[in-house]
């Protein structure tokens, strides 16, 4: 691949931030190139099942360079997405919008009337992804439903809205968004996959809109490449900025280093809070203290829930086809991997509700005791995919942690209200009578059921907006304090807890951000 001595912009990273900046800059006449860690993948590369770690897991350490990170610290587990299109290649499609309290808390609040102005941008997200209502209920969606009925909230239950071609199932059409300009596309086959990475074509990931449409509007996309060092021309930027990156799939590989008039942090919180943090102390001394504060989990739950019943079909469907609205703060959705897609029973322990370690191991045992040759069937059932259907359990309610740097990389603090917890009374309620209805018994990763430390698949914040230097990583229009022509567009700009999947927030975050910069002329 060609490269050029200098760019206009230089954008660190291809998820829903990434992807937007691309497209929007190219339109207004910048040069771009975009530098992206992971692997390009087409349609046929993803992995048929999860159990293909080379082509699902992100650990290049051991030289696996697929769409799946799963990262460890002391307060959370992380899921998050790596490759040419971010989190949107591994992502479960899903786009709702957060209700009003998300726009009116946290950091941002104030700033602007952000539900009023954001409005337009949500608007042009939800076309730019292609978003649709899910037309298709499966088992497990059948079975919120009833969930729903029983406890009196049967008209809070809806299908989900979806970025996702329907089309006709398994046909392929030329581009049905963009009057042509975007690719052929694929109708959805409900085969649940959507979490490995859809090789049928159907999924609108970032690849098949906004950068396919950059790309033909002559941005570069540089994949397998890490940025580890960025160093402004100029106190705070004003003659731009030296880019070094070298390759990220290699163990060893020489630093090349690029110019460009600015830059764009957009590798997710995973990506660009840790180099935000790495540069604060050397080539970035002016960046705000605030760099790694107020990271938020989405208050999230995942509860896997399989069943001992024959010929279950719970794979089939969408990654997550339904959500109820549980109260004003909690939401549930089920979710789902394609058939055959079993990797994650070897990671999982009997669900236990007790935080205290001596008393929730003791359970444990008990549970296990209790019913032994059940356990055994969940164990080695056929199919675990098929058979089990797991819990999303998403809050607003805020609690905040903070990324440091440490001697053995970056490291969590609690920073404002309680620890995240994976014992959520409500979400162990929930799954319990979800279970019930579909014969199951539910489970969590083992980290939550040994160590007391939950997951999340939403990671949010970290270079969140603020009035100040002091409040914040950037301004109300994502523009980095102290430099010139920087900007932060991805997840870690969230600056309070959406409740909901965070996605079409995080794109029309970017879409209004974007807009913000000056045309080339």
């Amino acid at each position: 691949m060609h490269l050029i001595e200098s760019y206009d912009y230089i954008i660190i990273g291809s998820g829903f931030g990434g992807s937007v900046a691309a497209l929007r800059l190219a339109e207004k006449g910048y040069s771009v190139l975009v530098i992206e860690k992971g692997k390009k993948y087409d349609n046929t590369d993803f992995p048929k099942t999860n159990w293909n770690v080379r082509k699902w897991f992100w650990v290049p350490g051991i030289k696996l360079f697929g769409i799946q990170k799963l990262t460890f610290f002391r307060h959370i587990t992380i899921l998050s997405g790596v490759g040419v299109g971010g989190g949107s290649l591994v992502y479960a499609n899903t786009l709702p919008k957060p209700k009003s309290a998300f726009f009116n808390q946290g950091s941002w609040a104030g700033l602007d009337n952000w539900e009023t102005e954001l409005t337009p941008f949500y608007d042009i997200a939800r076309e730019m992804l292609g978003a649709t209502e899910n037309p298709l209920l499966g088992p497990s969606d059948l079975a919120l439903q009833k969930l729903a009925q029983q406890i009196s909230r049967a008209d809070c239950f809806a299908p989900t809205t979806v970025g996702v071609f329907f089309g006709e199932p398994d046909k392929t059409v030329k581009d049905p968004y963009f009057n042509g300009k975007g690719p052929e596309r694929k109708g959805c086959i409900h085969c649940g996959a959507c979490m490995t990475g859809c090789r049928q074509n159907a999924k609108n990931s970032l690849d098949k809109n906004y950068l396919h449409l950059a790309q033909e509007s002559g941005v570069t996309i540089l994949p397998e490449h890490e940025v580890i060092d960025v160093k402004p021309q100029g106190e705070h930027g004003e003659n731009g900025y030296e880019i070094t990156f070298r390759k990220s799939t290699k163990y060893f590989s020489a630093k090349k280093r690029i110019s460009s008039k600015g830059v764009i942090f957009s590798g997710g919180v995973m990506g660009t809070v840790p180099l935000l943090l790495k540069l604060r102390k050397s080539s970035l001394p002016h960046l705000s203290p605030r760099v790694g504060d107020m990271i938020r989990s989405n208050n999230e739950a995942l509860i896997t829930n399989t069943t001992i019943d024959k010929n279950p079909e719970l794979h089939k469907g969408l990654a997550i086809g339904s959500i109820l609205e549980l109260d004003e703060n909690s939401h549930l959705e089920p979710v789902r991997y394609g058939e055959g897609s079993g990797f994650w029973r070897m990671t999982m322990l009997p669900m236990v509700s007790e935080r205290n370690f001596f008393k929730r191991f003791m359970k444990l045992i008990l549970i296990l005791v209790r019913s032994p040759f059940t356990w055994l069937r969940i164990l080695f059932v056929r199919d675990y995919a098929k058979s089990s259907s797991i819990l999303l359990f998403m809050q607003h309610l805020d609690s905040t942690l903070k990324f440091r740097r440490g001697i053995l990389g970056t490291k969590t603090r609690i920073e404002k209200g309680k620890a995240p917890t994976p014992f959520i009374p409500e979400a162990h309620a929930i799954a319990h009578a979800y279970s019930k209805i579909i014969n199951a018994r539910p489970q969590v990763i083992v980290t939550e059921t040994i160590t007391g430390i939950p997951s999340t698949a939403h990671i949010l914040g970290g270079a969140c907006m603020g009035k100040t230097k002091e409040d914040g990583v950037i301004d109300s229009n994502n523009k980095v304090f102290g430099y010139e022509d920087m900007y932060v567009f991805d997840g870690s700009v969230i600056s309070s807890n959406p409740g909901v999947n965070p996605s079409l927030t995080i794109t029309a975050i970017s879409e209004r951000g974007v807009s913000k910069i000056q045309a080339n002329r």
